[in-house]
């Protein structure tokens, strides 16, 4: 990434960035020349897409087909009730531009299929998986480990919720191979066993919580400070107010 300085604005702007040790001058850099995807300006894309944009990330894709409804205002926090009818994608930007004109988005209203994948992929250093289905999950997760991009990828449920990240073209401090997204969940489930939110509901302050993890895992990353979520799977039970991280890893092939 080329390291471009931080104007007179920025430096106040993210005093209380550079203040922080483990983030400095050269992590809000680093933070500056990044370039992130966010996969979805829903649930968990929202809170991620409006803390990577405070954080001063400077170039944040977004990929989304769908337009705002009524019924997105209750946890897509991005959006509110004059954009409704907008492509999300214009609408996030349009958010994202009141509140730091430092951060350059890049929209595409499409869905992230591989014919966008292999145009636009390789100009991104990091993903955010904020996607609601299975085949984009696993889709996101096999680019990003073909293109040795760390990948963050979450989900909600009702009132739960879990996220990791992905780096699976390194190895551990061990030596070993960082595990797959495959490893975690081997294949997808039956279709229709998991049912969407449109049919269960989900709380909205819930994908609050989870999206912005996920925005603060992608900050870790793309400055150095702290020990990402790699190897890591941590759920939140929103009903019991707990935190549970389980470790896996990188499972044995045969044949």
């Amino acid at each position: 990434m080329t390291m471009d300085p931080l104007s007179p604005d920025e430096i106040e702007r993210y005093q209380r960035h550079i203040l922080l040790p483990e983030i400095g001058g050269s992590g809000q850099q680093k933070l500056k020349a990044a370039r992130v995807l966010v996969i979805g300006a829903g649930g968990l894309g929202a809170p991620a897409l409006l803390y990577l944009a405070a954080a001063g990330v400077g170039t944040i894709g977004i990929v989304d087909d769908d337009r705002v409804s009524l019924s997105n205002l209750q946890r897509q926090v991005i959006h509110d009730s004059g954009t409704i009818g907008e492509e999300k994608t214009k609408s996030a930007r349009e958010a994202i531009a009141r509140l730091n004109p430092h951060v350059r988005v890049e929209t595409f209203t499409e869905r992230f299929l591989p014919e966008w994948i292999g145009e636009h992929i390789h100009r991104f250093h990091l993903v955010i998986d904020g996607s609601d289905n299975f085949d984009t999950r696993y889709l996101a997760a096999d680019v990003a480990e073909a293109s040795a991009i760390p990948l963050v990828s979450g989900a909600v449920g009702r009132f739960d919720g879990s996220l990791t990240v992905l780096k699976p073209y390194e190895n551990d401090a061990e030596g070993h191979p960082n595990p797959r997204y495959r490893d975690l969940f081997p294949e997808p489930p039956p279709e229709g066993m998991v049912p969407v939110c449109a049919e269960t509901g989900v709380m909205g302050a819930l994908t609050g919580v989870v999206g912005t993890l996920m925005a603060m895992e992608a900050l870790k990353v793309i400055t150095g400070a702290g020990e990402p979520l790699v190897g890591r799977l941590l759920m939140y039970d929103a009903l019991t107010a707990r935190f549970d991280t389980i470790r896996y890893r990188r499972r044995s092939r045969r044949g």
